[in-house]
């Protein structure tokens, strides 16, 4: 099955994938003038009304952009919905998403026909994310479009499976839309992806150290700081594993390497006036290759540059 033809026409092949409070109208914008999909978690626009006027912002100014590039449209974007009983704001979401026929939506933490119906309603793509096969079925059982397949090493909720087995696993029944996440950072990890099965690569802990990204100066400093050997696989945080950078647990007075197991029904760890995401920061461990704070679209740029050299070292055409 091919990729469909707005997901064919990226500069690059990859999504940023929506970042809990870090991505917001001005990434997505970049991101997606800049070749990729930029997506951002509808729960981010707070209160429920700014998801509306976020949404007209980013479709006026990616149309804008489209009259005056022509040759360079721009890719894309992307609202990632929490199909989850806690989010009490999905109903109202989706019907903003239905509203601006946002092109593609990600759900995650929940499949749901009645979403992927709504989203289809008006030609939209649903990409689900899922950490193992179990999930992947049910994911297209109820209607998804496309996987988003969150291996190890991913930052937030992410799995516990090498990349290598959950990409070929999935490609033994499913030939439809896959983008692959964990630890991607660089355009030869990009053309890895591919190389594996993936159509697309989910970068994420790379685009936290952007000038656009609503990170924290402290947060986006570690993210050039660290390395993999400081990231945390842990479900204290939310009730689900993820990984998280070790010194916002020592930060939050929390021993990352004495950690307890979570309550499953929580979604949100507080501690006083420590809470998670925002004090308790969520990352990948693909930032060992993160050296500095960049724009967007810089960076992407760079991703880029990186991806063709990598296809020229193995002699693949243009």
């Amino acid at each position: 099955m091919a990729l469909p033809q707005s997901l064919q026409r990226l500069a690059l092949p990859a999504i940023g994938s929506p970042l809990f409070i870090v991505s917001n109208p001005d990434l997505v914008i970049a991101q997606c003038t800049g070749g990729i999909v930029g997506s951002f978690p509808a729960l981010n626009a707070r209160p429920e009304s700014l998801l509306d006027e976020w949404l007209a912002r980013i479709t006026e100014t990616l149309a804008a952009h489209d009259a005056a590039h022509p040759d360079a449209p721009a890719a894309p974007y992307a609202v990632n919905q929490i199909v989850h009983r806690t989010n009490n704001r999905l109903d109202h979401d989706l019907q903003m998403c239905v509203k601006y026929k946002v092109p593609v939506v990600i759900t995650s933490l929940g499949a749901r026909e009645d979403v992927n119906a709504a989203v289809h309603s008006y030609g939209g793509i649903v990409l689900h994310d899922v950490i193992n096969q179990t999930f992947a079925h049910k994911a297209i059982e109820k209607g998804a479009d496309g996987l988003i397949l969150v291996a190890a090493g991913a930052g937030g909720h992410a799995g516990r499976l090498s990349p290598f087995a959950l990409v070929a696993e999935t490609r033994a029944w499913f030939d439809g839309p896959i983008a692959l996440s964990g630890a991607i950072a660089t355009g030869d990890a990009v053309l890895a992806a591919q190389a594996m099965g993936a159509d697309l690569a989910y970068i994420g802990s790379a685009f936290i150290a952007t000038e656009e990204a609503n990170a924290a100066a402290a947060y986006k400093q570690a993210i050039v700081d660290g390395t993999a050997e400081d990231i945390v696989y842990t479900n204290l945080i939310t009730g689900v594993h993820g990984n998280y950078l070790a010194p916002s647990l020592r930060r939050a007075g929390l021993d990352p390497d004495n950690l307890p197991e979570s309550d499953a029904t929580k979604m949100n760890f507080a501690s006083g006036s420590t809470k998670a995401w925002k004090d308790i920061w969520g990352s990948g461990q693909g930032i060992g290759a993160v050296h500095e704070i960049l724009p967007a679209r810089t960076l992407i740029a760079r991703m880029i540059g990186e991806y063709e050299a990598a296809r020229a070292r193995l002699g693949l055409a243009a």
